[in-house]
């Protein structure tokens, strides 16, 4: 079902990618009729889903094989179908029995994030060298949407597309997909409740994990009156999710310098994925 999903997505990004447009809201709603219409023509979506799909099998993936590691009970990686402008709400994996100490519970959190990473990379500077230079194309125009540029995307596309800027640049579709892995890299990464992110900043200090999970949705309240609405969608998820139970951790070992290291890294990916802003109309 979520290739499906993710098909109608990419076969959307592949038709404005093809008429050098930003995407929209009624092509997105017709790629849907291709459904019973002209199923075939959902292949172009194919390039876009497949990347997005491998991305995310390796970021749970990541998490699945950390459990594994530390004889920790989990599930295999479920996907979530879902008919958004960007074809699903992500995976997860369900961890099925407790996490015993600090080190175990950093190296679940932090493995996805990281190895999905390095898989959104190269797919994103795929997506740049085969990207059209559209002028203009950051410009809200009549019923289409702008897509943010994260940090990463502004550093890369000067460098492999001549110098260009990034808000000027129409991503093939597996760029595309990129840009949705590290978006939801950035989400997974948010430094609070049972996110990737909480649980980096739980191993390392469980008071500011506290501290985090309180501030965090108050933060992104404000982002969500001054850049996208979505953030208030997001502050209000966590402040949900504090009313669920949270598991002690019963071994509060030091981390040690690799994982320090590692936790450093993370930092620095979600700084290169986080939009405020990652769509406006």
């Amino acid at each position: 079902m979520t290739l499906c999903t993710c098909l109608i997505a990419g076969t959307h990004f592949a038709i404005a990618y093809a008429h050098d447009e930003a995407v929209s809201w009624d092509e997105f709603i017709g790629a849907f009729t291709l459904i019973y219409r002209h199923p075939l023509a959902l292949a172009a979506g194919l390039p876009f889903a497949l990347t997005l799909l491998t991305i995310l099998l390796v970021h749970e993936l990541g998490h699945f094989f950390a459990c594994r590691h530390h004889h920790i009970h989990s599930s295999y990686p479920f996907f979530i179908p879902f008919p958004t402008l960007i074809g699903t709400l992500g995976a997860f994996i369900l961890i099925r029995s407790p996490i015993r100490n600090t080190r175990a519970l950093f190296d679940v959190g932090a493995s996805g994030p990281l190895v999905g990473f390095l898989v959104a990379v190269p797919a994103l500077i795929y997506g740049i060298i085969h990207a059209k230079f559209i002028p203009g194309l950051s410009v809200p125009a009549e019923n289409k949407i702008v897509l943010g540029a994260p940090l990463i995307l502004q550093l890369l596309a000067p460098v492999f597309h001549h110098g260009a800027n990034a808000a000027n640049l129409l991503l093939h579709p597996v760029g595309r997909a990129a840009w949705v892995g590290l978006f939801a890299t950035s989400l997974n990464l948010l430094p609070a409740a049972q996110l990737d992110g909480g649980h980096i900043v739980r191993a390392i200090s469980q008071h500011a994990h506290r501290v985090s999970s309180i501030l965090l949705p108050v933060l992104l309240a404000l982002l969500g009156f001054r850049y996208w609405p979505g953030w208030y969608l997001w502050a209000a998820v966590l402040i949900g999710i504090r009313f669920l139970r949270t598991l002690p951790i019963y071994n509060p070992e030091p981390l040690g310098s690799r994982r320090l290291g590692a936790a450093f890294l993370s930092l620095v990916i979600f700084v290169l994925s986080f939009m405020p802003a990652p769509f406006l109309e």
